[in-house]
């Protein structure tokens, strides 16, 4: 089957161009003999980033110490607490939700958030001497994933004693990261050093996405034996590229993007509905910036097509290999629709290889460099001079209201009325009238519960039905190392709602792992990212309106 279901009569002939050009410039063939210049005049940041290419085959040979590890742990513990961010949270996130957990292999949760009630739900929900805490960043310094480490570490210590703390904890970590120093003072029972050149959102089928999943009872060999034919697809170019599932993407997302065209909706069949979020970050970190951007859409579904901008364009994750009644719908239509296709569950690495291949064709199409994130540090850095004025004055930066009541306090640009409502309305139609192709994104600094996630979908349908055009949610700070990216390094198409809750139950974090003094709390840090991310939306030109729930959320 033709991986492009249909094309958009104005776009067949573009598309053919490129595929036509990337045969003659050898891409294909390019992309696995490392060649840089694809992408940059430079090697940085790319030459050391482009092992995810042949990590299969590396895993391979690590597959029984893995095995052993997780054989070895999986009595002895009900639970298992992934402390992470972005590229190591998100792939052992979207395996746990989709094969679950085998029987006699523990639950996984993972904390990807600074909000102290998210943190406290997972604790609650737990049996603390019988979790197995998985610290996961590739620089050992991400201060959301260390606070964590620091803070259920403490907790451990406490509770029974540092030996017991440190027998419940493993660490996935680059080698020489301050992590692995960590690791070893405070120590941890496994330390698992991946490979350091692979940049985070590449990161899936390697020690950051097999070690949770191996935990979890997956058969990890399988796993690759599936991904490993995905690999040789993807080597295919001259005559053959029209079978290169993933070059073919590629192609995709960039002639879209160039022709604005730019909003790549994924609708997915339900059973696997969690790769969404990856793909999400994968997509939109790799290619939002220097003024270019494929925005991910994974949320939306078929139901709400009546609203559906036409700058869209559909990429259908479904369970067979027929063409499916959804794309047939879009076709009709004249959507340009591209469908991917599982035979199971263990179709999900080669799943993971092709959207990683086909990121890095859409950065040669687009001419763009894949591999960085260069506005990323931007909002980290706001971060941390808000951190540095609480940590000398004792409170964050103060930004008075432009509207405020006994519910909410809010601030924007030019903000007119007298409800959250009419103030929404005439924020977004106001930034629409500066913008030729917008989406709203929604940034939610609260807890990640069921019953936020639902009102948050209600409130993101309700938008894209009022106003046309897409609509993403993100939950903060995770989104900051997901979407954050193209946010920032986009061509300033996006409107941005930020929602805070003032008044949560606060926890603190610990100065130092095993020691109860505390300099800041999870609920300021939370706080301080927020207020961080929105002024380096503001320093890029972004439309911002923030709204502060003074107790819970209330839309």
């Amino acid at each position: 089957m033709q991986n492009i279901v249909c094309k958009n009569s104005d776009m067949s002939t573009l598309l053919n161009d490129e595929i036509e050009n990337m045969r003659e410039n050898d891409v294909i063939n390019r992309i696995w003999n490392r060649d840089y210049t694809l992408w940059s005049d430079s090697p940085a940041e790319i030459s050391n980033r482009l092992d995810w290419l042949n990590i299969v085959d590396e895993m391979m040979t690590k597959t029984d110490e893995i095995i052993k590890f997780s054989e070895k742990v999986c009595h002895n513990y009900n639970f298992l607490v992934l402390l992470g961010m972005g590229g190591s949270s998100l792939a052992p996130e979207v395996f746990s939700k989709i094969f679950g957990s085998k029987e006699g292999y523990p639950q996984l949760f993972v904390i990807d958030t600074t909000h102290p009630e998210q943190i406290m739900d997972v604790q609650n929900a737990i049996e603390l001497d019988k979790t197995l805490f998985i610290t996961s960043t590739k620089s050992g310094g991400t201060v959301e994933t260390i606070s964590l480490m620091k803070y259920f570490y403490t907790l451990l210590t406490n509770t029974y004693s540092k030996e017991k703390a440190g027998e419940q904890f493993i660490a996935i970590t680059d080698p020489g990261s301050g992590l692995e120093d960590m690791a070893k003072e405070l120590g941890f029972s496994k330390i698992f050093l991946n490979n350091p050149d692979i940049g985070g959102r590449f990161s899936a089928l390697s020690m950051f996405g097999l070690v949770p999943a191996a935990l979890l009872g997956i058969n990890i060999d399988l796993l690759l034996e599936r991904t490993k034919a995905a690999m040789e697809l993807s080597k295919l170019g001259g005559d053959d590229t029209l079978h290169n599932v993933s070059a073919e993407l590629g192609v995709l997302m960039g002639v879209m993007a160039k022709n604005n065209l730019n909003k790549m909706t994924v609708l997915t069949h339900d059973d696997y509905i969690p790769i969404g979020a990856w793909i999400e970050q994968l997509v939109a970190e790799s290619t939002g910036k220097i003024g270019k951007g494929v925005l991910p859409v994974v949320d939306d579904t078929i139901e709400n097509m009546e609203h559906f901008s036409d700058d869209r364009y559909y990429v259908l994750i479904e369970k067979s290999d027929e063409i499916s009644g959804n794309a047939d719908l879009l076709c009709k239509r004249g959507k340009t629709t591209f469908q991917l296709n599982f035979t199971d569950l263990y179709d999900l690495g080669a799943h993971f290889f092709y959207w990683e291949f086909a990121t890095a064709v859409a950065g040669w199409s687009l001419k763009l460099q894949p591999f960085d994130q260069p506005d990323v540090e931007s909002a980290k850095v706001q971060a941390r001079a808000m951190v540095k004025t609480f940590i000398d004055t004792g409170n964050l930066p103060e930004v008075n209201p432009d509207y405020e009541d006994d519910e909410v306090k809010i601030l924007g640009e030019g903000v007119n009325g007298n409800n959250i409502s009419t103030i929404t309305d005439d924020f977004i139609t106001s930034a629409t009238n500066k913008k030729d192709s917008p989406y709203i994104s929604v940034q939610a600094y609260v807890n990640m519960n069921e019953n936020n996630q639902v009102t948050l979908k209600n409130y993101a349908d309700m938008l894209l039905k009022k106003y046309q055009f897409p609509v993403t949610v993100g939950f903060g700070p995770r989104f900051l190392h997901s979407t954050g990216q193209l946010h920032k390094g986009d061509d300033n198409s996006g409107i941005f709602i930020q929602l805070i809750e003032e008044n949560m139950d606060d926890i603190n974090i610990p100065d130092e792992a095993g020691k109860n003094d505390s300099g800041i709390s999870f609920g300021t840090l939370i706080t301080a990212q927020s207020l961080g991310d929105r002024q380096a939306l503001i320093n890029n030109d972004r439309s911002v309106l923030r709204i502060i729930f003074k107790s819970k959320m209330n839309l």
